[in-house]
């Protein structure tokens, strides 16, 4: 079953009185359990499609049914209750509270959510449990300037998952990390995409891409291209990366 399905999306931008159409009649779907990437050149309209597609930025025209609930017709506070309840979101630039504790930070959007009807006591339980899952209940009580990035992009996953959302949109989630700190955190996500979360990310690395099971290919506003990862999970990683990137250079990557 599609959890997302995206009919004639556009998106246009008016600069000095001229538009700029950054998004045009994009159509496609996104299953239970997918994880899918969104790849293309700089300024192809990535991260306009996952910001239109997750309710943080309006659409033009056309319509984003979410779990087939059509968001682009959702008052603004049904949208922001839905954004917390049901979509979880990681970014490059890792945004936490200053003023609280990696914990706390994660733990936040559960305190906000009326979903459940959980006690704070509940919450905070299984915000630990999410840092021992991710392997950094250690630094729980620290401030997040005590952490490494890697640390501090595992904390945002388990702050995205702590309202069990039905979808995690993430933006260059490794863009700002060492390739050892991005290894780690995307084996995060494959775990839970096995596990049965449904992700879809934008990413520029062919690296991270590969580990997708499937990516889009947008340019100029439009999906050119559509590429399905092996489903053998035989095929070896480096494998892997090898047929994404002739697929890749074939659109002019």
């Amino acid at each position: 079953m599609a959890v997302l399905e995206v009919k004639d999306l556009c998106k246009t931008y008016v600069v000095n009185k001229r538009q700029n159409n950054v998004l045009k009649n994009v159509n496609f779907k996104v299953e239970d359990g997918e994880m899918v990437a969104i790849m293309g050149p700089s300024g192809s309209g990535k991260s306009t499609l996952l910001y239109a597609v997750s309710g943080m930025d309006a659409a033009t025209s056309g319509s984003v049914l979410f779990d087939g609930k059509d968001i682009t017709k959702l008052k603004s506070n049904e949208l922001a209750s839905l954004r917390l309840d049901e979509m979880g979101f990681i970014f490059q630039q890792m945004y936490m509270m200053k003023n609280l504790t990696v914990l706390d930070n994660i733990v936040l959007p559960a305190m906000e959510s009326k979903k459940t009807a959980e006690s704070k006591k509940e919450k905070t339980k299984r915000g630990e449990e999410l840092m021992r899952k991710l392997d950094i209940i250690e630094v729980a009580d620290n401030d997040i300037n005590e952490v490494s990035g890697g640390q501090l992009q595992r904390a945002c996953i388990c702050r995205s998952m702590i309202n069990k959302p039905k979808v995690l949109f993430a933006d260059e989630p490794t863009g700002a990390l060492n390739r050892t700190a991005s290894n780690e955190v995307m084996e995060e996500l494959v775990k839970l995409n096995s596990e049965g979360t449904t992700i879809m990310m934008v990413t520029h690395d062919a690296k991270v891409a590969a580990k997708c099971s499937r990516v889009l290919y947008i340019v100029d506003g439009n999906i050119k291209g559509e590429y399905h990862s092996p489903a053998d999970a035989k095929v070896q990683e480096k494998d892997r990366e090898r047929l994404l990137n002739n697929w890749l250079m074939e659109l002019g990557w």
